[in-house]
């Protein structure tokens, strides 16, 4: 094996891996909100980067804890924002939503993030 058939199987190693930590949460916020647990319903959406909601988007549920919400959104937001995780998020094809913005680390972020987009984008 040559290095660049390394390169590109140490890559689609890192994209799975990506993908599986993404599919192991996307089926349970709803699942979290009708059980009450709004700390993992915030967790969940910061952990998938996704812009952190308000008490009215949940208003098809009876007594949100909107700060239980927030704590769990500040959690997997931190997580996230890894700048190391980064390109893995940009090369999966998952759009960013800026929520690392005013981060210490927003700009690598960034960075990382938009060099995995474009490689996706060559890869299409």
């Amino acid at each position: 094996m040559n290095q660049a058939q390394v390169k590109k199987w140490v890559r689609n190693i890192g994209v799975v891996s990506g993908l599986i930590l993404v599919t192991a949460c996307t089926s349970t916020a709803e699942d979290y909100a009708k059980s009450g647990d709004w700390n993992a319903v915030g967790y969940s959406d910061g952990i998938k980067g996704k812009q952190s909601r308000t008490a009215g988007d949940f208003k098809d549920f009876s007594k949100v804890n909107i700060n239980d919400y927030a704590d769990g959104y500040l959690k997997g937001i931190n997580e996230y924002c890894n700048p190391n995780h980064a390109y893995q998020i940009g090369l999966s094809g998952n759009y960013y939503e800026g929520v690392c913005e005013g981060t210490p680390d927003s700009q690598k972020f960034r960075m990382e993030w938009q060099r995995g987009w474009n490689d996706s984008q060559l890869n299409n």
